[in-house]
């Protein structure tokens, strides 16, 4: 877990203060307390490596301009045995680094020797944190929401895994309350229909095809048995022998999507153990609770929601609130994670602050919850928005988009915005196979370095470990550029993690691509000196590794040929 742009930084850190000690003690500048120190990478390389604002900062503590400040620090840096080679004075005063050769070649060196686990840091210091996401309601199929919340779940998931916490992902199945109620009435209906079809089916009821395909498949088996039965018998045995059927089509839609969970937590199992009515008691025990009409309110708007809400009808029955706020409990106190991360779609963003307001009433910390709110994705296909299936004349499901474009460019896709932000789905760019496609040109730079190492082991070429005498001579523009920015993975994954942001990663691998495609146009490896054809075999064995470790973390193939 070696993050060298980390300890460079701290290296220029140490030589900036060991020189304004020097100045200090030579009476140049007064001893007085130093402020603390930026080390940034500048936008522009002709600026450094690296770049130090300390001059800046110490110009009112030395009373002295900024630019003399940097010069007096620069004469006294001892650059020897450090990763830089020079720095210099710039501008109004920021002092600049240029790394050193040795820099370069540790780079390279730490990607091949830490491998598949390159880019792991320990910034989540293993807490745990629970991520759920998609949690599709459970009555019909999942749509293109779905799919765009699965793979930034999952991603988000993953990067927050490379960053040192300890992630479990979750389904949250919706299999009780109101939907529940409306699933068993449209299977009743049609089921009753199949023997009388003059019923008429009500305007709220769930007209989709899979519901009569339920009900149909109901009457093989049973027959007419439950046509006499008494009506809540008959709602619940249809829903015993469809909701499971749902479920399962779910876990195995998402499977093919490469999405996996830790755990399917069943909203019902709140009901049956208990927890729905504990909530409320706790809630009541809070003092932030009253009676208005018959029913129970929630006094969120004291604990900054817009308003209050209802907990309890004047009927009894719980809101859908109750259970949701019984779920974050058990998330957080019960099971007692550290953080409950939710993706949830663009218009649950008056959920936020009701359920923090719920967390905070129950004592819990409201900054335990973080919730990502993700925007709406439009199908996009000849330059148009595209909303139906060919197939079936209905909205794309995640089915029937997994049907028409590889898993691949759907997790790639997906992911290559923040969750956030509205996004366009090319239909059209996701199945070609050109550089315009963006998962296709980053398999492709994998594929091509597997290639480049294929083609030299069959001309006989053995293929050595790097040792820093060869790395050394990696110093093309075009070498070094790459080698910078595999150095930064570590950051990278940090601030994705951070920001709860896959789509920086995918950027990220999007551009190391692009460099190395650079890099092998301009940049020979057949043919030269064997001490710098090493060094250019090692820089693609460490840009494959670092590839390879993004597109595993993203699940997304890593093809060694195209």
């Amino acid at each position: 877990m070696t993050n060298l742009i980390n300890k460079a930084s701290d290296q220029v850190r140490e030589l900036v203060m060991n020189s304004l000690g020097a100045c200090v003690a030579e009476g140049v500048f007064p001893a007085e307390p130093i402020p603390a120190i930026n080390v940034e990478i500048p936008a522009d390389p002709k600026n450094g490596d690296l770049s130090s604002n300390a001059a800046m900062v110490c110009a009112r503590a030395f009373r002295t301009a900024p630019r003399k400040i940097a010069d007096e620090i620069v004469k006294r840096i001892v650059l020897d045995g450090s990763y830089f080679e020079k720095c210099e004075v710039a501008g109004a005063g920021f002092i600049n680094f240029f790394f050193a050769p040795q820099w370069f070649a540790e780079v390279v060196s730490t990607v091949i020797a830490e491998g598949e686990h390159y880019g792991e840091t320990d910034f989540g210091g293993g807490k745990k944190v629970l991520v759920e996401f998609v949690s599709a309601n459970p009555t019909g199929p999942m749509h293109i929401g779905n799919a765009r919340g699965g793979a930034i779940g999952d991603c988000l998931s993953a990067v927050l895994d490379k960053a040192g916490f300890d992630v479990s992902r979750e389904f949250y199945v919706n299999d009780a309350g109101n939907q529940i109620e409306k699933f068993k009435t449209s299977l009743n209906v049609r089921y009753l229909q199949i023997y009388n079809p003059e019923i008429e089916m009500p305007e709220d009821a769930y007209l989709g095809e899979d519901i009569v395909i339920h009900a149909k498949n109901f009457a093989e088996l049973h027959g007419d048995k439950y046509v006499n039965a008494d009506e809540e018998e008959r709602k619940q045995a249809l829903c015993d022998f469809a909701l499971p059927k749902n479920i399962k089509t779910l876990e195995d839609d998402l499977a093919k999507y490469r999405i996996t969970y830790d755990k399917w937590f069943r909203e019902s199992s709140l009901h049956d153990d208990g927890s729905v009515k504990e909530i409320v008691e706790k809630l009541k025990a809070s003092g932030y609770t009253y009676e208005l009409e018959g029913a129970l309110w929630f006094k969120s708007s004291e604990l900054g929601d817009e308003k209050d809400r209802v907990l309890v009808r004047a009927n009894g029955i719980p809101t859908y609130f109750v259970p949701d706020i019984a779920y974050h409990y058990n998330k957080l106190v019960t099971r007692g994670y550290d953080k409950a991360i939710d993706i949830l779609g663009a218009d649950h963003h008056g959920y936020i602050a009701r359920m923090k307001a719920a967390l905070t009433a129950l004592g819990i910390d409201p900054d335990k919850l973080d919730i990502v709110i993700m925007q709406m994705v439009n199908l996009v296909r000849n330059g148009e928005k595209y909303k139906l299936s060919k197939r079936s004349g209905k909205a794309i499901t995640l089915s029937t988009l997994l049907d028409e474009i590889p898993i691949d460019a759907a997790r790639f896709f997906f992911n290559l915005r923040e969750p956030d932000s509205h996004f366009d789905f090319d239909l059209d760019l996701a199945v070609s196979q050109t550089s315009q496609n963006p998962v296709y040109y980053v398999q492709y730079a994998h594929a091509r370095i597997c290639s480049v190492l294929r083609k030299m082991q069959d001309e006989g070429c053995e293929i050595q470990a790097p040792t820093s005498e060869n790395l050394k001579h990696l110093t093309m523009p075009e070498e070094t550029e790459i080698i910078k920015y595999m150095a930064t993975l570590p950051n990278v994954i940090n601030e994705s993690a951070k920001n709860y942001d896959p789509a920086r990663i995918t950027r990220y691998v999007i551009d190391l691509a692009t460099m190395y495609h650079k890099f092998y146009t301009n940049c020979r490896i057949m043919g030269e000196e064997e001490a710098i054809m090493q060094a250019r075999l090692s820089l693609s064995l460490a840009v494959k590794q670092v590839i390879k470790n993004i597109l595993d973390m993203l699940k997304i193939t890593c093809p060694e040929s195209m």
